[in-house]
């Protein structure tokens, strides 16, 4: 085990659940291009991230429908039909996760989500099981990238951030991260993952 590192905290969808709204849309439309027209054109990301930091799906349909009523329905379907955007486990990282609680790890996560999508997934998947504790976006009503919700977990989980590696697929995550002192691996596949993993001392 590597003694410096005291608790490794895992991002959840891109890292170990494989999540992408265009698993449902390309179901929906005829082609890829007018997937990416209508998530620009309805303002998809910045509409998600609200539902991540606490609002609910209904309220956010709701409201989102008011502003672009030409899309109500897909944004409704995204609702009705969540569980389509969720590709399965990732199971390379899957594997790592496992190996790193044999190896006596405290593992933690740290996730944007809605609760109430997340307990859907969380419900399918035993390796949430393999967690000490995880944070969840939506439940603290704040997100990543904000410097608090890494300081919340911190609290929750009584590490100081250079004992924690953190680990997540999108770079103004790890930038965030690093600025409060934890050791990071910007998560890129689960090959990349091990490599990063067993140069720091910890064998997968």
């Amino acid at each position: 085990m590597n003694s410096s590192i005291r608790a490794i905290v895992f991002d959840f969808g891109g890292v170990l659940i494989d999540w992408n709204p265009r698993y449902l849309y390309r179901k929906l439309f005829e082609n890829d291009d007018a997937i990416e027209q209508f998530l620009a054109e309805s303002e998809f990301a910045a509409w998600n991230d609200e539902q991540d930091k606490g609002r609910t799906f209904d309220e956010g349909v709701a409201e989102h429908s008011k502003k672009f009523p030409q899309h109500a329905a897909l944004l409704r379907a995204y609702h009705e039909r969540y569980l389509e955007t969720v590709g399965g486990e990732i199971a390379g990282t899957v594997e790592i996760l496992y190996a790193l609680k044999r190896a006596g790890y405290p593992l933690y996560g740290l996730s944007n989500w809605a609760m109430e999508k997340f307990l859907l997934v969380r419900e399918r998947y035993a390796l949430f099981d393999v967690f000490d504790a995880y944070v969840i976006s939506s439940e603290v009503k704040m997100a990543k990238p904000d410097p608090r919700i890494f300081t919340l977990l911190l609290e929750k989980i009584g590490r100081r951030a250079e004992e924690c590696l953190f680990i997540d697929d999108a770079e103004k995550n790890i930038a965030v991260a690093r600025e409060l002192n934890f050791q990071t691996i910007h998560f890129q596949s689960p090959e990349q993952l091990a490599r990063e993993l067993r140069a720091l001392g910890i064998e997968v």
